[in-house]
């Protein structure tokens, strides 16, 4: 089996790790675990407007932006672009530095800096050429609701009373208190100790 991206192009997935054989997204908890990160998180990206768009037109003409169509970085630390900003990402990436940022967590914001402060692929620049080989062949990814629904379905949130562990911690230490407190009454402080000069 081969690397296809699923949801937004960028992010590529072993076919063997996310589909069945029958072609049908694995449930989650038999896709590995870095993958399984990058479906749920792009379950929430495909949403998403483009990251250069939003700059532009900010939150107020969030209407104006377009959809994103490539993810590129590592989860939580994406870049989101359109067809027509993914030039702009790709020149950077290439020739100003973005690829020394690759895995770092400042990655996204080095990116949106360096186009927020108008930088540009020059013109003509053609980015990288995409090509799908038999896009018909894969199967349909599941909507964000129905990835949400999976994760709640399989992963049972658990939740932790602090307190609890709060009041073990104070017990452990009212305990070693005693001790100490124990131990100083049973020296003998009338006792002379050697000296080095002895």
């Amino acid at each position: 089996m081969a690397k296809v991206s699923v949801g937004l192009r960028g992010w590529r997935f072993e076919e063997s790790e996310i589909f069945t054989d029958n072609e049908e997204f694995k449930p989650l908890e038999e896709i590995p675990e870095d993958p399984r990160q990058r479906l749920l998180r792009l379950s929430r990206l495909v949403e998403q407007p483009c990251d250069a768009c939003y700059l532009i037109h900010g939150e107020a003409d969030k209407q104006r932006c377009n959809p994103s169509a490539f993810v590129y970085g590592e989860p939580m630390d994406e870049v989101v672009l359109c067809a027509d900003h993914e030039p702009e990402f790709i020149y950077w990436y290439q020739n100003d530095g973005g690829s020394e940022l690759r895995g770092e967590p400042e990655f996204a914001d080095s990116f949106h800096s360096w186009f927020a402060d108008g930088n540009r692929a020059p013109e003509g620049f053609g980015g990288v050429d995409h090509v799908e080989t038999d896009p018909e062949g894969l199967p349909e990814p599941p909507s964000p609701e129905e990835l949400q629904e999976r994760l709640e379905a399989d992963y049972e949130r658990s939740e932790i009373d602090l307190r609890e562990y709060m009041d073990e911690a104070n017990k452990s230490t009212e305990a070693a208190d005693r001790i100490d407190d124990e131990e100083l009454d049973e020296l003998d402080l009338d006792t002379s100790y050697p000296t080095g000069d002895e």
